[in-house]
């Protein structure tokens, strides 16, 4: 399904600024990856890494709304996090983030910390909280261990994306890499996947979203693909025409916009191929447009990691070393 050779040479009808949204006080970006839009289809709400790659031992306020100028308006989160990784945005206006990291057994400000997702309101308070603080599971039962990405569905069922290290070199057999299934009420359904390359297996399966057929899309990064199973964990195909998917964002239309951010680190993961954020229909798998994503303003290799797209069509990509920016694409 979709096209197998390196696609790098598409269109790019898009303009982008580096670094659109600017700190305030004086607070610099760090790394980033999660990225969503807020129901209003205006507003965005991105993480920060504290003005790091780690929030351990800050309280600084690692979730952010930016309104549509590009200013902070909200901050909530703060203490909460060592890594945050995912972020949705449910149809209620809830934020849900992955704490994609563990305890670090050399820092004591990482105790009690990681392997979990919080739900939040708009405000910041705790809503629900899936895994168990500080605690690694071990891929047989709802303890989370390096949760990747989180999304709701319509019924509002939960599916995260559990296992960050699939893809790291020494990973085999055992190593967690799977879709973990919720109900609303945080209970465990099922999972699915378990490490591997065949279908429906899974090495760090970094991205989530659903489409309007009622599917789930994952960014199997590990594998250089998207899988597409039903809501039952059913696998259905694959396309490998969207290269490496670090993030991915669906519009109402099926069109899949997929965030690689890195291909051009080390050309054993992904020869040939080049970061960047890559549009086409789920419909075919074909890829129409190409964004690349080096960001001029940051070093070599700095790239989006997540993606999102607000109602007016604006592309939204959290750069995630570097130093950290969001950078945005609008149509020419």
């Amino acid at each position: 399904m979709g096209q197998l050779e390196p696609i790098n040479n598409r269109p790019n009808p898009y303009s982008t600024i580096d670094n659109w949204v600017e700190l305030p006080d004086n607070r610099n970006w760090g790394s980033t990856a999660g990225v969503d839009i807020d129901p209003d289809g205006r507003h965005l709400w991105a993480i920060d890494r504290c003005g790091g790659n780690s929030c351990a031992g800050s309280n600084l306020d690692p979730i952010l709304k930016i309104d549509p100028n590009g200013n902070v308006v909200t901050a909530i989160g703060g203490g909460l996090m060592l890594f945050p990784h995912g972020l949705h945005v449910d149809r209620d206006g809830n934020i849900w983030v992955t704490d994609g990291q563990g305890p670090d057994a050399g820092n004591p400000a990482t105790a009690g910390k990681g392997h979990v997702v919080y739900k939040l309101s708009p405000e910041g308070e705790i809503l629900l909280i899936l895994g168990q603080p500080g605690i690694a599971g071990d891929g047989t039962d709802a303890l989370l261990e390096t949760p990747c990405d989180v999304v709701t569905d319509a019924d509002g069922n939960i599916y995260v994306g559990d296992g960050h290290g699939g893809q790291n070199a020494g990973a085999a057999e055992g190593t967690v890499a799977r879709i973990v299934k919720f109900d609303r009420d945080g209970n465990l359904i099922k999972y699915w996947g378990g490490w591997g390359s065949d279908a429906g297996q899974l090495k760090t399966p970094h991205a989530l979203d659903i489409d309007s057929r009622n599917r789930l899309i994952v960014g199997d990064r590990g594998n250089n693909r998207l899988q597409i199973f039903d809501l039952s964990g059913n696998y259905i195909g694959e396309f490998k025409s969207f290269s490496r998917p670090s993030g991915i964002y669906i519009t109402d239309d099926d069109m899949i916009y997929v965030a690689d951010s890195e291909s051009e680190f080390d050309n054993e993961r992904n020869p040939g191929w080049h970061a960047g954020i890559r549009v086409g229909s789920l419909l075919d798998g074909i890829v129409d447009y190409f964004i690349d994503g080096t960001v001029t303003a940051y070093p070599e290799g700095s790239n989006p990691e997540g993606v999102a797209v607000d109602a007016a069509g604006n592309v939204f990509g959290a750069v995630v070393s570097g130093g950290g920016a969001m950078v945005k694409s609008s149509r020419r």
